[in-house]
């Protein structure tokens, strides 16, 4: 099996889940439909197919990619500690772990 379509699907239903679902509904549909000879089935199948690639084709068309804003740098840079402990904090006594004694036997 070709690597590259099991990608492009993973892709597809994480970016839009409600589209890819009507596209393999469709899919499957038409497929059924053609097999059983049942033309209604068919052409609903195309149908929901259709409508699904052209929402797909005109969200992408109205997201189009804005241009990243420059950053602008900052003359002063913001620290959210002090660099060094001052006198007012107290230091952390060390934890100590007692060691166990082992099981009597």
């Amino acid at each position: 099996m070709n690597p590259v379509l099991p990608r492009f699907s993973k892709l597809s239903y994480r970016r839009e889940p409600v589209i890819s679902v009507l596209i393999t509904m469709g899919i499957v549909d038409a497929l059924i439909g053609g097999f059983d000879d049942s033309w209604s089935l068919f052409l609903v199948g195309l149908g929901t197919t259709g409508m699904a690639l052209v929402c797909r084709w005109w969200r992408n068309q109205q997201c189009q990619p804005l241009a990243p804003e420059p950053v602008v740098q900052q003359q002063q840079q913001q620290y959210y500690l002090p660099p060094q402990p001052t006198s007012s904090t107290s230091t952390l006594p060390m934890l100590t772990i007692p060691k166990k004694k082992p099981p009597r036997g």
